[in-house]
């Protein structure tokens, strides 16, 4: 059965291995330098932007994390907005704990006084895409030729879902 809860420091090394294997093989999200359990801890549990940070826990095992933030310097957003992360283990996509995260996220977004929240997912990143787009975001923009650390140039689509 699959529980949400709110992240905590102890989650880290385990949500920390998820995302490794995610970055690992690239292709799928905007992170590519692995992350040890602090860094995990200082980017999606701890910062003080955060709004929420929930796992979807499956028979005592992460099956996926959904963190929500304010905007930082490098990317501002207009105020009220705040943007969402979502990383599902390989091989259990398609199951159910990305919708349960997105849930407990909304909640935590409204209570926050959050009116749109936006998603920003690499334009080669299909999965991610029909993910947000299935939960009812809409495309509003896109950043073009952003390059990755080998200077490879990949598209983001910005997504948003206005809270109402």
């Amino acid at each position: 059965m699959l529980e949400v809860r709110p992240a905590t420091r102890t989650d880290a090394p385990a949500m920390a291995d998820l995302i490794n294997a995610i970055i690992t093989p690239g292709g799928t999200t905007a992170y590519e330098d692995p992350f040890d359990p602090a860094a995990l801890d200082a980017e999606f549990i701890s910062l003080p932007q955060l709004v929420s940070c929930f796992v979807a826990e499956e028979d005592g095992v992460i099956a996926g994390f959904q963190s929500l933030t304010r905007a930082f310097a490098d990317d501002p957003l207009p105020d009220n907005w705040a943007s969402i992360a979502t990383f599902t283990r390989i091989g259990l996509t398609q199951r159910g704990a990305g919708s349960a995260l997105f849930a407990q996220t909304l909640r935590a977004a409204r209570e926050a006084g959050i009116t749109t929240i936006d998603a920003t997912i690499r334009a080669d990143n299909t999965g991610g895409l029909a993910f947000y787009s299935r939960l009812g975001f809409g495309d509003y923009a896109a950043l073009r030729a952003v390059p990755l650390k080998n200077g490879t140039p990949v598209d983001r689509i910005r997504k948003r879902f206005d809270i109402v």
